[in-house]
């Protein structure tokens, strides 16, 4: 792919933190909108008509920083020149291209708010903007840089140990070592606390021993690196690092799927797998470990969900234009005009609702109840979206080189993964009434 200037850009500054850092630092607050020049705004001078465009209905646009910009311009040549033409058969045929890690390392959007260990260091708002690209093509790719990213480099880099980081986080960054998230269990979904997979210490040889399974692992058949989270001896969930060769891992693929097929998904399966000490993650115990990792995750598919969206909207609304029947195109029905002005509607207000959340992330005064809120609307409503725009295709829209029964498919998967639906209404409903409403009794 011939490289645009934003793109060569990228590359320079991602080659050189110091670099990098500066522009950031230059560009942290976005620009204030000039004047036009010729048209003064003072008395008695003719104000400038505003124009709506409905492509950026309320100037997202004029919100963002150039480093932002510059970033998010890098990986959408990149997303609809490379990973656009791959999509349709790795979907129908259920291909994992494993050299798209490598060439999003390359990119330097893996791990990108993480600072230092080779990677980019951007703002929170940039890493959204990122997965908004991806999803755009294809939800199964974004789960991999989201698994990457936030499930496996940012718990090393938050809670792990220094040679643990100079270990792992160089090569995830360039996507020569590809990771993936146990947490989910055959008996435990929603209810993370109650899950089996145990770790016994083994003082003598100062190693752990891991026993138990975990499910719907996204990377899990071909990642060389897996996080683990498990219940201690002191009855406390930690953090493991456990990598592919260990005596009595495995890792077998999940078979069947309808949904998110140009990803990998299986199980990982421990079997007496013993651990060196030096492999658990240090400065965290609890749930707050692995919730930490979800809520970044999180907070990546809200953004990436409403990318989604975008192209089952964009394509909907350019069929509809072409598609003549009784004398006129489809797109001059009021039916048609309305369920377009709903689509906008939502996804605009989404998209700032994302890009108020990023700030304040970057901020660190986001809440994991704010993450759930956005993570339940964007996903909720990219999925009625892409049903809505594939009913608007009619027989064309259950073609997959439409590509919008695609996202339909991968959506329902999107809008249940990383909490369901129902999981974030009674995280919003604690928060609304003090009251949880997740066990009966308590």
């Amino acid at each position: 792919m011939a490289l645009r200037l934003p793109s060569r850009l990228f590359l320079q500054c991602r080659g050189s933190v110091t670099n990098f850092r500066d522009t950031r630092a230059q560009s942290t607050s976005a620009p204030v909108p000039k004047e036009k020049e010729g048209k003064p705004l003072v008395n008695g001078s003719k104000v400038p008509k505003a124009q709506f465009d409905w492509r950026d209905a309320l100037q997202l646009e004029r919100l963002l920083t150039q480093e932002e910009i510059m970033m998010r311009d890098s990986l959408r040549a990149y997303c609809q020149e490379r990973l656009m033409p791959r999509i349709l058969m790795a979907n129908r045929n259920e291909v994992f291209h494993r050299e798209i890690v490598s060439e999003m390392g390359t990119l330097g959007v893996l791990g990108p708010t993480i600072k230092g260990y080779g990677c980019a260091g951007t703002t929170y708002v940039a890493y959204g903007l990122l997965a908004r690209e991806i999803e755009r093509v294809d939800s199964g790719y974004r789960s991999v840089m989201s698994v990457q990213s936030s499930l496996v480099m940012h718990p090393i880099y938050a809670y792990g140990t220094e040679e643990q980081k100079q270990k792992y986080l160089p090569g995830l960054a360039k996507g020569e070592l590809l990771g993936c998230f146990g947490l989910t269990e055959p008996n435990h979904g929603s209810d993370p606390g109650s899950i089996e997979t145990r770790a016994q210490y083994n003082p003598s040889r100062k190693t752990y021993t891991l026993n138990g399974s975990k499910t719907w692992i996204t990377n899990s058949p071909m990642a060389d690196l897996c996080v683990v989270w498990a219940v201690c001896d002191d009855g406390k969930i930690r953090g493991f690092l456990l990598e592919r060769g260990m005596k009595g891992l495995s890792t077998p693929k999940i078979e069947g799927k309808f949904s998110l097929r140009a990803s990998l998904t299986g199980m990982i399966i421990m079997e007496d797998v013993e651990v060196p000490e030096e492999n658990l993650l240090p400065k965290v115990s609890g749930l707050a470990g692995p919730f930490g990792c979800l809520n970044n995750a999180r907070y990546g598919i809200s953004w990436g969900a409403l990318g989604a969206a975008e192209f089952c909207m964009h394509t909907a609304r350019q069929y509809t234009l072409d598609r003549n029947q009784f004398g006129a195109p489809l797109a001059r029905n009021q039916l048609i005009q309305k369920k377009l002005a709903d689509m906008l509607t939502e996804i605009t207000i989404g998209l700032q609702a994302c890009l108020q959340l990023g700030r304040l992330k970057d901020e660190n005064k986001a809440t994991p109840e704010m993450i759930s809120m956005l993570k339940r609307n964007s996903c909720g409503k990219a999925l009625e979206i892409a049903r809505q725009a594939r009913d608007m295709l009619g027989g064309n829209g259950i073609a997959d080189e439409y590509h919008v029964i695609r996202h339909v498919m991968n959506l329902e998967a999107v809008n249940t993964y990383e909490g369901t639906h129902d999981i974030h209404a009674l995280i919003l409903g604690r928060a609304i009434t003090g009251l949880q409403a997740f066990t009966v009794g308590k």
